[in-house]
């Protein structure tokens, strides 16, 4: 079985753990006011569960292929013998930052961690430009900051927690 396949089959089995959780368990502890509304706190996660089970059995089941691919492996398919020509590096890297940001969002604030989250992102990805990667960053992180604190109405701390603000 070809890698995109083992990939898909743990995504399958990944969207029906997380199905069998929104369909079964989420929504046992609702109050009964809530019991009558049409969309519930598991309406988004039952859509998500399904379209991922679906999406996940195409590409298991290689619904999405062509008959006439089963001979030489094409160009864009993944071959799991030459890992080391992919820049495993790169994704590995990013990974650790996603985990570094994640731990450093309550610390060092939303402006401060998603500006250099983003920043050290770009540079991974070969972005060498860094008199514009900062300040379009630095907008970014605003314009996101004030959606969400502003509009929304969801407190999102924005500078870290010594400032005291």
């Amino acid at each position: 079985m070809a890698l995109d396949r083992w990939i898909a089959l743990i995504f399958v089995t990944f969207c029906c753990v997380y199905g069998y959780a929104a369909f079964f368990t989420m929504d046992q502890l609702l109050p009964p006011f809530m019991q009558r509304n049409p969309v519930w706190p598991s309406t988004f996660p039952k859509v998500l569960a399904v379209a991922g089970l679906i999406v996940g059995l195409i590409v298991l089941f290689g619904v999405e292929k062509p008959d006439d691919a089963e001979g030489e492996p094409d160009a864009t398919d993944i071959n799991y013998r030459n890992l080391s020509e992919y820049k495993t590096g790169q994704a590995l890297m990013l990974l650790g930052l996603m985990v570094l940001y994640a731990l450093m969002l309550r610390p060092a604030g939303f402006l401060i961690s998603t500006t250099v989250f983003l920043v050290a992102g770009s540079a991974i990805l070969g972005e060498r430009k860094f008199h514009i990667m900062i300040p379009v960053a630095m907008l970014a992180t605003g314009f996101v900051w004030y959606l969400v604190q502003e509009v929304l109405g969801i407190f999102l701390r924005p500078f870290p927690f010594f400032m005291g603000m």
